[in-house]
């Protein structure tokens, strides 16, 4: 029998768009205009997400499918050109950068958990952020697709947004589940690897507790 946690939804955020988001805040939110221009679009996206939700501090659960598109194909251009690569590209091409710009934006020294399994990405940063959340702790939980690089139209014919980010604030519950997220229609359009957070974000009633079953 596979083992439930609950989870009390805290508050949600989440933002899309079928090419880039706009009106992120970014320079209200990153006063610093060198830090500001190492930005990827998914640092400026959870940066946005997290203030949304009032986070500044704590253990994050964040994923992503195909992680900094940009900054790799950046850098596969540059080899395909014999040119030489970025340092920031190179910098910013790994899985964790967006959430690393976040906590170091607010100086935030916990620990951050990074998922990436393709169309099971933000369910199971739902399974990971329940089982870190069984020690009392409130946990932020991401996912984001930033997916509009040079030639994208070449690739994609199934998704309507080719950017998009999701936000849960949650935390353990004793109490029985109040919403079946199971029975929440999904957004179209968007990649499979966040469905899973959207459809419990889009969901939420904010006039009461928003209590989810999560089966690991």
């Amino acid at each position: 029998m596979n083992k439930i946690i609950n989870l009390e939804i805290l508050d949600v955020a989440f933002i899309y768009a079928d090419t880039e988001i706009e009106a992120l805040n970014t320079k209200e939110l990153v006063p610093k205009m060198v830090t500001r221009r190492r930005l990827t679009r998914a640092a400026k996206i959870v940066i946005y997400l997290a203030d949304k939700v009032s986070f500044k501090e704590g253990r994050i659960v964040y994923g992503s499918s195909f992680g900094e598109l940009t900054a790799t194909a950046n850098i596969l251009n540059a080899i395909k050109n014999k040119e030489g690569i970025s340092p920031t590209h190179f910098q910013n091409s790994v899985y964790n950068t967006a959430v690393s710009y976040l906590s170091m934006l607010y100086g935030n020294t916990n620990e951050i958990l990074t998922v990436s399994s393709g169309a099971n990405t933000s369910l199971n940063v739902l399974k990971s952020g329940a089982i870190k959340a069984m020690d009392g702790d409130e946990i932020l939980l991401l996912a984001t697709e930033t997916l509009n690089i040079d030639g994208i139209e070449e690739v994609n014919n199934c998704l309507d947004y080719l950017e998009c980010g999701v936000a849960l604030k949650v935390k353990m519950s004793e109490k029985e589940s109040t919403i079946d997220s199971d029975t929440f229609k999904k957004e179209k359009g968007l990649p499979l690897s966040v469905q899973d957070m959207f459809v419990i974000a889009q969901n939420i009633d904010s006039s009461k507790k928003n209590i989810i079953e999560v089966r690991l």
